[in-house]
């Protein structure tokens, strides 16, 4: 069994189609959980069936707290379980739901498995990866991962666009980090994992497709401080400080020799580094 996770905020045509894909490209036999965000939503309810199934979160928790409470729901039910995490804007053109169960029952051993992402007609936006903690960076990187013999690639992180967990490997359930509302929390599930000694692993015999931020540039400003507060989140919690300190001192000059020219970016990039900067005051 395969069970879908995907985290609605506004976004139930997105959804809609999302299982419309998976529906006419074999998905065979799947449990699709819709964690509800957006509490005002009523129209999500209408995608409610046997195998749609639609958990209130009562207000919007963000994007790994509301993957959890999915995760939780179906660990609960069956701990053998393959999860598929996916955006609202994600579909699918092939059979990748089959190749994905195939995959599995071939190479069991993995923990957490990414997925080519795509974007509309074909061009890959994710195919791997990487976090350097000596300057901090946090990288999308082209694995070599095309030859028979080599089914799937090793890497540091996958997208949480598109993200597999074999609940087979885990002793407990699987969990994003509270601390991240939006952004790279992904990464940091898998670095975290990682360390645990789980096998993070990506493979071109599953695709899907998806467009980029369809639904978080709504609020450009607001994805700008998101961004910012969990890149530094997440230099924290898997760098050193001399990088973190580096990196929030480099943000914050960029903003403010930007100001006069990009005021609205420049001053949603000194909100995230403040948001941070609170964080760490509090703690």
């Amino acid at each position: 069994m395969i069970y879908f996770v995907t985290v609605n905020y506004y976004s139930t045509d997105a959804i809609a189609q999302l299982i419309q894909s998976i529906q006419s490209n074999n998905g065979g036999d799947y449990t699709f959980i819709i964690v509800n965000n957006s509490a005002d939503d009523a129209a999500i309810h209408h995608l409610k069936t046997d195998k749609i199934i639609i958990i209130e979160s009562g207000e919007n928790l963000g994007f790994g707290r509301g993957c959890n409470r999915g995760l939780n729901w179906i660990y609960a039910k069956d701990t053998q379980a393959i999860v598929w995490i996916i955006n609202p804007d994600a579909y699918f053109i092939d059979n990748s739901v089959q190749a994905a169960k195939k995959f599995f029952s071939t190479y069991p051993e993995i923990s957490i498995l990414g997925t080519i992402v795509c974007q509309p007609p074909g061009k890959i936006w994710f195919s791997g990866g990487e976090f350097i903690p000596k300057n901090g960076e946090i990288i999308a990187t082209k694995l070599p991962i095309s030859s028979p013999e080599r089914p799937y690639a090793h890497t540091q992180w996958v997208t949480g666009c598109s993200l597999l967990i074999n609940f087979k490997q885990f002793k407990e359930c699987p969990q994003f980090d509270p601390d991240y509302f939006l952004y790279y929390e992904d990464c940091d599930f898998c670095l975290r994992y990682a360390k645990q000694g789980h096998i993070i692993a990506i493979t071109e015999q599953i695709k899907v497709f998806h467009q980029p931020s369809s639904i978080t540039n709504r609020n450009i400003n607001l994805k700008i401080q998101h961004t910012i507060y969990s890149y530094l989140l997440t230099l924290e919690k898997h760098g050193s400080n001399l990088v973190l300190l580096y990196r929030i001192a480099r943000i914050t000059l960029s903003a403010l020799i930007s100001l006069p020219f990009q005021r609205k970016i420049a001053t949603s990039e000194i909100k995230g580094v403040l948001k941070y900067c609170e964080r760490t005051i509090k703690i």
